[in-house]
């Protein structure tokens, strides 16, 4: 009797210990599938609020007033940086904080598009500023770097965790090789970058985010060696296809 007494608290800990190692390998996807479920119905919130005013709901109908203006004012900006060699760059918190209000041309949550990378599975709403909230949500714009709208003279620099808890995001960064394609559905098309070149620098080398004259580039960074931030990852994409 007493035999299977302890056999069975053995077999109830041997249990319990499954169910927890379980739990634990899990988790992680378990909390990925729900962040990717959020983001799937913040994108189509996002589609919605830029067909609402289209003409009769087409995808294909030119854009509202209020986004041709927003339109407008960020090429106005990203020529502006261009032209005074993004001085302000080297200050940590100039890029932190948003330099336009997307609320006022109808965009709510700060979400001014949305980042797919097919090779690492992964999609991400782009916040405006590379604070830590908004890097806790999704790929943060340094607001010191061009805007994401494409165009000569350009490089749009985007910013994301390792080591989120919550989600990937660029955890998996180094699987990124030259010719893999990153897309960006912004407010107004879809623009599509090619990989050209990773490399690995320190901190405060941000003159190599810099723009480079003539080119249409999307560079994507973030902390490395994962998961400590002694360096930044860094992919470089050029532009492809589509008209600046």
């Amino acid at each position: 009797m007493k035999q299977n007494k302890k056999q069975k608290i053995i077999f109830i800990i041997a249990a319990v210990l499954i169910v927890s190692g379980l739990g634990v390998l899990l988790y992680p996807q378990f909390t990925a599938f729900l962040y990717r479920q959020n983001v799937a119905k913040q994108k189509e919130a996002f589609l919605e609020q830029i067909h609402s005013n289209a003409q009769a709901g087409e995808a294909s109908a030119a854009p509202s007033p209020e986004l041709e203006a927003l339109y407008q004012e960020l090429k106005r900006q990203n020529e502006e940086l261009f032209e005074e060699m993004q001085r302000d760059l080297n200050d940590p918190f100039s890029y932190q904080q948003p330099a336009v209000s997307l609320a006022q041309y109808g965009l709510t949550d700060n979400v001014i598009g949305f980042l797919s990378i097919e090779k690492m599975g992964i999609e991400l709403p782009i916040y405006l500023g590379a604070n830590e909230q908004n890097l806790s949500l999704g790929a943060a714009h340094l607001t010191e770097t061009s805007y994401p709208i494409g165009g000569e003279n350009t490089n749009c620099v985007l910013a994301a965790h390792r080591g989120y808890s919550k989600a990937p995001m660029f955890r998996q960064i180094q699987l990124l090789e030259p010719g893999d394609v990153v897309t960006i559905q912004n407010f107004r098309e879809t623009l599509q970058y090619q990989v050209v070149e990773t490399e690995v620098i320190l901190p405060t080398q941000v003159d190599h985010l810099l723009i480079r004259p003539g080119q249409d580039m999307l560079t994507l960074i973030t902390c490395h060696p994962y998961p400590t931030n002694t360096h930044r990852y860094v992919v470089y994409c050029q532009r492809i296809g589509g008209e600046e």
